[in-house]
């Protein structure tokens, strides 16, 4: 069966006035904040407490806009008779975002958790050299990282923990039986004196 000529045109106006009569909805953006979506990437954040100075995320970066400087610092035996060690501080963390593509390449290769994907979004400048923000700009960020979302209650327990619940409760088991140990011969003490 042939297409009725105008039929095109007769649902398109359907669409058009179905959409006339609707309330319109525009956010006003500087006055009202949007609400984000929880994964949103904004804004690398550091941790600087975990940094450990081991450069991966400065190598693995496809773009080069990772810049970190260090240096070693001895730090003392722990007993005596034992070596000194030596470790490495942090003196420089920064972040070319003019350079960033937002790839989360950093994050991910990172082993001891020291970048996280902030929300903060707010953070243009007027001039392109401002957008290296030092590790000061980085650690400010950190506070607006959300939580991590919860675990799913029918998941099974990870090893870690399961690991850690069973040493704990062997600690307890012989701590209660010291404690009844204790409390026996408290009690045969009492009655021989007595």
């Amino acid at each position: 069966m042939p297409p009725i000529p105008g039929s095109g045109l007769a649902k398109g106006l359907a669409v058009t006035l179905r959409t006339m009569t609707k309330k319109t909805v525009t956010a006003q953006y500087p006055d009202v904040q949007p609400e984000l979506p929880p994964r949103s990437r904004g804004v690398i954040a550091l941790f600087e407490e975990n940094c450990t100075v081991c450069m991966l995320c400065a190598r693995e970066c496809p773009d080069w806009c990772i810049y970190i400087d260090s240096h070693k610092e001895t730090v003392p035996a722990a007993a005596p008779g034992g070596r000194e060690r030596s470790r490495n501080v942090l003196d420089r963390f920064a972040i070319d975002f003019s350079l960033c593509m937002y790839c989360g390449i950093c994050i991910e290769v990172c082993p001891f958790d020291a970048l996280f994907w902030s929300p903060e979004f707010e953070y243009a400048e007027t001039d392109i050299l401002d957008l290296t923000h030092e590790r000061d700009k980085l650690r400010d960020w950190m506070w607006t990282v959300p939580e991590p979302p919860a675990l799913d209650p029918r998941a099974e327990e990870p090893k870690e923990l399961a690991a850690a619940r069973k040493t704990a409760d062997k600690l307890r088991a012989q701590q209660e039986q010291e404690q009844e140990q204790q409390h026996a011969q408290d009690d045969t003490g009492q009655e021989g004196n007595a």
